[in-house]
């Protein structure tokens, strides 16, 4: 287990600020609340960030998802409990969570595209870029569960 290194909320207030101000953004652009979580939630445990799989997985579940999807986020390709729309917005947000691996391919653009707009699909993005921002300060500098 990592031990907390710094707070980075109290290192840089002004950049915890402008995180923030993005997550307010994020919530005015329309994108369903509960896809939200599970975009957090997935980039969440590709990133291991454990701070994050607890906040998002408590966030989700006081926003009434069930226990039953919750635990087979991590195995979605597996089950039948994601819509197709949660499914395309999930292989983009493992694709974007991995893009150093690999780029987003065809097949999985092609999938968000059916089930997005364009400006959905940049929405959701800009979501998926912020949790992974939010994982690299949690898990670079030790922010652990309470």
């Amino acid at each position: 287990m990592t031990q907390q290194r710094i707070d980075f909320a109290v290192a840089s207030p002004d950049a915890n600020k402008a995180m923030y101000a993005l997550e307010a953004a994020i919530a005015k652009l329309g994108i369903e609340h509960s896809l939200i979580e599970l975009i957090r939630l997935r980039a969440s445990q590709i990133n291991g960030c454990a701070f994050c799989v607890d906040m998002h997985t408590s966030d989700a579940r006081k926003a009434g998802e069930t226990e039953r999807r919750l635990y087979a986020v991590s195995v979605w390709r597996e089950t039948p409990f994601f819509t197709p729309r949660e499914r395309a917005v999930l292989a983009w947000t493992e694709a974007q969570t991995l893009i150093a691996q690999a780029h987003p391919s065809d097949d999985v653009y092609a999938a968000l595209a059916a089930e997005l707009t364009p400006a959905e699909m940049v929405n959701v993005t800009l979501a998926i870029g912020a949790i992974n921002t939010w994982n690299r300060l949690a898990v670079g500098f030790g922010k652990m569960p309470v």
